[in-house]
């Protein structure tokens, strides 16, 4: 019965860390999921940029996975190149080593604190305040988690069950490494096994070496399920992950032969052999990026061979399931997906033209053409599907979905005209004929350019969402964006007043460039529409009452 209990108690206070772990990342993920997505995918130009990004977004998430898998999305989009996203990923292993480390610092006292602190924050009105929140409670929980684990496997110190037990495991490590790479594999998570094998650590009956080896096997094991993800995805996405593997994996098997001797060597940090698990995860980690760092370039090209191209598919939907119109609450999901997927081939069409604004790239231009054609016959695709849909009668609440997807989907379709028929044309022109803007004058476009992707990326959230603070929030960024171009079109116009030679030469360009920017932004805004005007925050006119 003790056993039983014993089992119970360590199991319980596992799940407990991994509540923890999920809450931490949801809050994050909400409070501030749109910059650390920008961060991301913006971070990778160099390879210290891009170790220091994956590095900063796994402390952030507490979760390696998680950004393995929005890596592999944004490669997925060519946002991030094959050979970068592999360093962003060493540089994830760290961050999650570093998380280990740190909870293991004996500061499971502040547990209470952050918990309380959390629930004063989740309380405000804000989702950034309720993400915040969110994340604070998350960590409170992962900290009394460790109390929990360490109270758990207190009476594990006389057992002589798991003393033979670990005695086995002593003499048999790839079964050790096994054992530990199925449950780090299972639980999602290498720093819940991680942290497991710290509290067993602390029984005094795992040997330094068994330790090593077991916090191996968590290295293996954590790299999996981002690969177990991704396996029904595209073929970039699949082979990020996979290479992330293969380095954890070929590190593991040359660290494996050589735990007998670097355990004494970590028992000489000044840090006490009690701290040995999260002592050898981060070294392991840190060493593994720096000696795997140099061979990017070979694995994206190993990965290449290994996980050949996708093969052509059709250009026509993926989601729209006419068997599924029977049932509309599944069809309109359906097209809800469809309709998210013309927002992602907008948000690439938008990236073109951007870098080849910033580089003087005809080359990144070519696409575009393209994907606006495949925006006209999805959005088209769509409407079709949805009339389809209303013929055999829906509620006013699934009606007026319905319509919310349509309007999205045709503003979307907006926007992909106004960048083939304005910005390519304006973008090419400049690229073209090797026209230079003033400083002040790029750097007005550019930022513009990279505020109307961040708002897309927040309307992608709130179509799906439905959000309203994020929807207020939107409605505000039209404010912003309307008086960013007044004013860019004031100081343009001042520095043509000025008679600045290149103010004049791109005096038209600049100033179609912004009218188009400010009416893509103006569509973009547009999906928080329906959800104020459910809530009666929007009037039919902007004029004032003459009554006033």
């Amino acid at each position: 019965m003790e056993s039983t209990i014993v089992m119970i108690n360590l199991f319980g206070a596992i799940a407990l860390l991994l509540f923890g772990l999920a809450q931490v990342k949801d809050g994050v993920t909400r409070a501030f999921g749109a910059r650390l997505r920008t961060g991301l995918a913006t971070g990778t130009a160099t390879g210290p940029r891009s170790i220091l990004s994956g590095f900063l977004a796994t402390i952030a998430l507490q979760s390696s996975t998680a950004t393995a898998l929005m890596t592999a999305s944004f490669v997925e989009r060519d946002l991030i190149k094959p050979r970068m996203a592999q360093i962003v990923l060493l540089g994830a292993n760290v961050g999650t080593a570093v998380t280990a480390w740190i909870v293991a610092t004996g500061i499971e006292w502040l547990s209470p604190l952050l918990i309380l602190a959390g629930m004063v924050l989740y309380r405000g009105n804000s989702s950034a305040r309720h993400g915040g929140g969110t994340a604070l409670i998350g960590i409170g929980l992962m900290l009394l988690s460790l109390y929990l684990l360490g109270s758990a496997t207190e009476p594990m110190r006389n057992s002589p069950a798991l003393a033979a037990f670990i005695g086995l495991l002593g003499d048999a490590w790839p079964v050790a490494l096994a054992l530990s790479a199925a449950l780090a594999f299972i639980s999602s998570s290498s720093l819940a096994v991680v942290v497991l094998v710290l509290s067993l650590a602390a029984t005094g009956i795992v040997s330094p070496e068994l330790i090593i080896v077991l916090v191996l096997g968590a290295n293996i094991g954590g790299a999996i399920p981002p690969v177990v993800a991704t396996l029904s995805g595209p073929a970039s996405a699949r082979r990020v992950t996979l290479g992330n593997l293969i380095v954890r994996t070929v590190g593991c098997l040359i660290a494996l032969p050589l735990a007998g001797y670097a355990a004494p060597l970590l028992q000489m940090l000044p840090f006490g052999p009690a701290k040995l698990p999260v002592d050898t995860h981060l070294m392991f980690n840190i060493l593994l990026a720096a000696l795997a760092w140099p061979f990017s370039r070979a694995l994206s090209t190993l990965t290449a061979r290994l996980v050949p191209d996708d093969a052509q598919l059709d250009q026509g939907p993926k989601f729209l399931d006419m068997q599924q119109l029977s049932t509309p609450v599944v069809a309109l999901a359906n097209a809800t997906r469809e309709v998210l997927g013309v927002g992602d081939i907008i948000e690439r069409m938008l990236l073109r033209a951007s870098d080849a604004f910033k580089h003087n790239d005809m080359s990144m231009l070519a696409e575009i053409p393209a994907l606006e054609k495949r925006v006209d016959l999805l959005q088209q695709e769509v409407k079709v599907y949805l009339s389809k849909l209303g013929r055999g009668g829906l509620s006013d609440e699934n009606a007026r979905r319905s319509i919310v997807i349509i309007d999205y989907a045709i503003n979307l379709e907006h926007i992909g005209d106004i960048i083939e028929k304005g910005l390519l044309q304006q973008v090419g022109k400049k690229a073209s004929l090797g026209l230079k803007f003033s400083e002040d004058g790029y750097s007005e476009l550019r930022k513009l350019f990279d505020l109307t992707v961040d708002n897309l990326r927040v309307a992608q959230t709130i179509f799906v969402t439905r959000d309203f603070n994020l929807a207020r929030q939107m409605m505000e960024v039209k404010v912003e964006v309307r008086h960013m171009e007044k004013q860019s079109a004031e100081r343009h116009l001042e520095r043509l007043r000025d008679g600045r030679t290149d103010s004049l030469q791109t005096s038209s360009l600049h100033l179609d460039m912004l009218r188009d920017l400010k009416r893509i932004n103006a569509h973009i805004v547009s999906v928080a529409h329906p959800i104020l005007d459910e809530s009666g925050l929007l009037i039919e006119s902007r004029l004032r009452d003459a009554a006033e």
